[in-house]
């Protein structure tokens, strides 16, 4: 196990090295998502060629991290090229050794996401009912996960889509359907692996809970709210909004 552990930290620093260097000499962020999802997909695929792709368990759960990697890395490249820039960078891209220290962060919250994927790939087990429920928590996540970003880009791709907030679609039940749907996609995850890790290894129930607390408290849903409280916060359609929909579980809104 410890050099699963130690290769796939490896590839993950890897790739982060690889994109940094290409954003840090272009000064560019049009690369830092890409990045993110390809390192889910190509340690999904390390652990794949490692172990045995004729696993059904096996292989399923490397398709379902490397369907889920394809998919937010597609959609991110096809949405930093459509804005141009991100602007959670500015001022960050242009400083080498702050943005050098988002790269090792990012490559250690992938490892640390996966952990639970990378351990139970150690010693995987034979399909059972927990399985087929974690994929069915998984496949929920993915479907609204894809739909939320949909619905939201196409509504700031409209004209003056960017200076109003989302509350259609799945938005009108949550103010960040989005990661709802990323939360159930690796608590889905966890559930599928959990059975057949020792007592021991379901402390890498860490992996969950880290993108967890990352969305809930860091990165982010207290960043989007904060930007979302700058340019609204006195409109009282925005606070109504506010006032009668979940912040994070899909739910009808409140009278």
């Amino acid at each position: 196990m410890t050099d699963s552990l130690l290769l796939t930290l490896g590839i993950s620093l890897l790739i982060q090295a690889v994109f940094f260097a290409f954003a840090a000499t272009l000064k560019t962020d049009k690369v830092t998502d890409l990045s993110y999802g390809l390192s889910f997909v190509l340690i999904a695929i390390a652990l794949l060629v490692r172990g045995d792709a004729g696993h059904r368990p096996q292989l399923a759960l490397a398709l379902m991290v490397i369907l889920w990697g394809l998919r937010l890395a597609g959609y991110l490249l096809f949405r930093i090229v459509h804005m141009g820039r991100d602007k959670r960078f500015d001022g960050v891209r242009e400083n080498f050794l702050r943005f050098l220290r988002f790269w090792v962060f990012q490559g250690i919250a992938v490892w640390i996401i996966m952990l639970p994927v990378i351990v139970w790939f150690a010693a995987p087990g034979e399909w059972h009912a927990l399985m087929t429920v974690g994929a069915i928590v998984w496949a929920a996540g993915l479907v609204i996960e894809a739909i939320a970003d949909a619905q939201k880009f196409a509504a700031k791709s409209r004209p003056g889509g960017e200076g109003r907030w989302m509350e259609t679609g799945l938005w009108r039940y949550s103010r960040h359907p989005n990661y709802f749907g990323e939360l159930l996609v690796w608590w889905g995850i966890f559930v599928f692996v959990v059975r057949d890790l020792s007592i021991v290894e379901r402390l890498t129930i860490i992996g969950p809970l880290a993108i967890t607390f990352l969305l809930l408290r860091v990165t982010g849903i207290p960043t989007l709210e904060a930007s979302a409280a700058k340019k609204w916060g006195d409109n009282a359609s925005y606070q109504a909004y506010v006032a009668r929909t979940s912040r994070l579980v899909l739910m009808p809104p409140k009278r």
